[in-house]
């Protein structure tokens, strides 16, 4: 390890793009930050690095001990335009200087007026639509589904299997994960059920739209449509393990919503703005969802969460029955519109694209040579690994907590996902640059060979 002096860093891109390790991972000053956490913070609240940060920008993260830590997982998809972009520090501060909080709902800015006309603009589909603004991931997928019940009448929803739709009561009853985010939080809402999801593979060959037809047999046999308000899925799931479904298994069951009076929630929280290569992963198959859900990467790092969607559903609530004292917060807004431009007009879609091919291009090549890569997933910056006992092909999150660990005390940021906790996920800020990637990607080759 160098002993180099080290200094503060100033955040943004302009951080050196490069890993370098001054001490083990974490280091002195980060445990003691920790042992803070410890006494200070509710133990509910985890940290899967126990490193803390001085400063972030394009495609790493400086701790407090002078280590520059490769970033590949972005704040789990937030910072997708680089961590402190110029342009969304530049809005925020000019906005923090006029004002911070007035209340939309009390008296409105031009701010949020300004982020619903770009996502009415951006999301799939050219017909009227409106968006309204909230604060979450989970509390924009709330909202789709009192929305989508209000405008049918209905109660029902539907969610699928390996689902993950955040850590409020309603959103944990569509989230099909246990532990962690479940077990002993009950008991859930009532009137959602889960259908199989396409899961190619583990589903023995099963195409898309056979995938499909499994689906809309349990939810006709089991709930029926003339009960069932929404159908919501992540076109990529995200927690779930990057799950990529067949081809043809969303636009099935568009059609069959269509047909059925029943509203397409997408939840594009992880998928949404550039990350697949796409500005929304819906795009990838030419689905047009009757609501989109986002967040995320919205606002480079702000909080920040839309529901876009259809006029007559988006105003089918009565007056007062959408919003929140900060949802569509100004300074929010204002990183938000310069994130939106960074996605349109500095190439992140495009680079998405090429961080897909350069993550999946070494990924195979370590698949060809090592049986426990089980699969190897996703689309553009937004990839996974499944990790397997190459005999039975049972998951392995054994295996994949001793890489993860690895590459932690190597000084690179994964992110683990999955049902089973044995999916390494790839999500890098757009901003990256190739060497860094293949270093981080070097790392994670090392991690697999040491623990064979």
């Amino acid at each position: 390890m160098s002993t180099t002096t080290v200094t503060t860093p100033r955040g943004g891109p302009g951080l050196e793009q490069r890993r370098r390790l001054v001490t083990e991972i974490p280091g002195p000053r980060s445990r003691e930050l920790m042992e803070r956490k410890r006494q200070a913070v509710a133990a509910g609240v985890g940290v899967s690095l126990p490193v803390f940060t001085e400063a972030a920008g394009g495609g790493v993260l400086t701790d407090v001990d002078g280590n520059t830590l490769i970033d590949l997982g972005s704040g789990i998809a937030v910072t997708g335009v680089g961590n402190s972009a110029p342009a969304v520090v530049d809005a925020v501060v000019e906005q923090v200087q006029r004002f911070t909080h007035s209340c939309f709902m009390i008296t409105a800015y031009d701010g949020y007026v300004a982020v619903c006309e770009a996502l009415n603009r951006i999301t799939p589909g050219d017909h009227d639509k409106r968006t309204a603004l909230f604060n979450t991931g989970a509390e924009a997928v709330e909202n789709a589904i009192k929305i989508a019940r209000s405008y049918t009448g209905k109660t029902a929803v539907v969610a699928f299997d390996h689902a993950y739709h955040g850590r409020t009561n309603l959103t944990m009853a569509l989230t099909a994960k246990a532990m962690p985010y479940k077990t002993g939080f009950g008991p859930f809402a009532p009137e959602i059920y889960r259908a199989p999801l396409s899961y190619p593979y583990r589903d023995g060959g099963l195409s898309g739209p056979e995938a499909a037809a499994r689906a809309i047999s349990q939810i006709e046999k089991q709930i029926g449509a003339g009960s069932l308000a929404a159908v919501v899925i992540e076109p990529i799931q995200g927690e779930g393990g990057f799950i990529v479904p067949a081809e043809g298994f969303l636009p099935a069951l568009v059609d069959w919503c269509r047909a059925n009076d029943v509203v397409f929630i997408a939840d594009e929280v992880q998928t949404g703005f550039a990350r697949t290569g796409r500005m929304f992963a819906s795009e990838h198959e030419g689905i047009v969802p009757d609501l989109v859900v986002t967040a995320k990467g919205i606002a480079g790092g702000l909080p920040l969460s839309a529901v876009t969607g259809r006029a007559e559903m988006m105003d089918a609530p009565h007056v007062g029955g959408l919003g929140g004292t900060y949802g569509g917060n100004p300074l929010a807004c204002a990183a938000a519109l310069a994130a939106i431009d960074s996605f349109e007009n500095d190439g992140l879609v495009e680079r998405a694209e090429r961080i897909g091919e350069l993550l999946l291009d070494r990924l195979h090549r370590l698949q060809a040579s090592d049986p426990r890569l089980g699969d190897v997933r996703g689309r553009g910056a937004m990839i996974a690994v499944e990790l397997v006992d190459p005999l039975s092909g049972e998951p392995d999150p054994g295996l994949t907590g001793r890489v993860v660990a690895h590459c932690h005390a190597n000084g690179v940021i994964v992110l683990t996902c999955g049902t089973h906790g044995n999916v390494i996920r790839f999500l890098p800020p757009l901003t990256i640059g190739d060497d860094l990637l293949q270093d981080g990607l070097d790392v994670v080759a090392e991690a697999l060979a040491a623990n064979r």
